[in-house]
């Protein structure tokens, strides 16, 4: 057992090893643009120039890359294509690194993600990765260097204007803007048709109980209602009312449970009919105890016009048309009798 694990971490050993000495390849992704070059006689160049001029590399990975010489204005950029190279960037291990430009080694130091040095004949650039070039208009260099890279013909300026670029973003999400309103108008429509169907179909469930109700309930919910009525406890509810005194929750559960004793299913299908307002709800059950206008009005401490507005309006938001008050408060008093 015990020879059979060392053959078995001397196999894991030699695998290891033999992994770590595979070159890795290094990545040089993005734009990366010429900031300095040192020449072996103490010569040095600075970049951009005066003049605003430097060159741009945009690098598809450790396959290839796309050289220009750009110009930065104030309006956009000018680019003058120059060649498309493949390239490949090996790890010799050691922090030794190999740039392979065509079949052209060269020296390659990784400063950190945004730095890199590479050595030819002897001259030292340093190139700087540049994230705005690359996400702002690196397909579009690569485009212009794959159409005139490599051209021995007179070369072709092109101009990259940012006001253009800014009119087609802003085009972009204006399409993109106008979409969205269209999806959520589509949305509020549908939306609205699945309502109108949900509520014709309440209307019409209500409307056929009503129908179809034997005469023995209806004289039963008939009995039950003089009742309720004529008892103490709606007594002592219209003294409270007249007198002005504001009902508080407890209250408000009370009266819930006093209409469900008589009429077991109308809140269900009031509540079924669309999601009411708190204001909404409470003076559809005040018209249910047959409260007046002017004491519900005092009840919830509004105008009298203000309970009139939430009446008519509720009777068009259920039916869909214009009604008055009386039409609504004859269909709340409907609602299971």
């Amino acid at each position: 057992m015990k020879h059979f694990l060392l053959i078995l971490m001397t196999g894991m050993m030699a695998a290891c090893s033999e992994t770590a000495n595979v070159k890795q390849t290094y990545v040089m992704h993005g734009a990366w643009t010429l900031r300095h070059i040192e020449y072996p006689t103490g010569t040095e160049l600075n970049y951009p120039t005066e003049s605003g001029e430097t060159f741009c590399r945009i690098y598809d990975g450790d396959s290839i890359f796309y050289e220009c010489q750009l110009a930065t204005t104030a309006t956009g950029m000018i680019i003058l294509p120059h060649k498309a190279m493949d390239v490949t960037l090996i790890d010799k291990g050691g922090g030794e690194r190999i740039y392979l430009e065509g079949d052209n080694p060269q020296p390659l130091t990784i400063v950190n993600d945004s730095t890199a040095v590479i050595q030819h004949n002897g001259a030292l650039s340093t190139w700087l990765k540049d994230n705005y070039i690359y996400s702002e208009w690196g397909d579009e260099i690569r485009d212009i260097v794959i159409k005139d890279g490599n051209d021995d013909t007179e070369p072709h300026y092109y101009v990259l204007s940012t006001k253009e670029r800014q009119q087609a973003s802003t085009i972009h999400w204006l399409v993109y803007a106008i979409g969205l309103i269209l999806l959520i108008a589509i949305q509020y429509v549908v939306a609205n048709q699945r309502s109108k169907r949900h509520l014709q179909l309440q209307l019409r469930l209500i409307q056929e109980e009503h129908t179809e109700r034997a005469q023995a309930v209806r004289q039963a919910i008939t009995a039950e209602e003089d009742r309720y009525f004529s008892s103490d406890e709606h007594t002592a509810l219209q003294r409270r009312i007249a007198s002005g005194l504001r009902l508080k929750e407890e209250d408000w559960a009370a009266i819930e449970q006093q209409l469900k004793a008589v009429y077991p299913g109308f809140t269900s299908q009031l509540h079924g009919l669309y999601p009411m307002s708190e204001l909404e709800y409470e003076t559809c059950l005040l018209i249910k105890l047959r409260i007046a206008p002017k004491d519900i009005a005092t009840v919830l401490a509004r105008d009298v016009s203000t309970i009139s507005t939430v009446r008519s309006r509720l009777y068009k938001k259920v039916f869909g048309r214009k009604g008055s008050t009386k039409e609504w408060d004859d269909f709340v008093l409907s609602i299971g009798a």
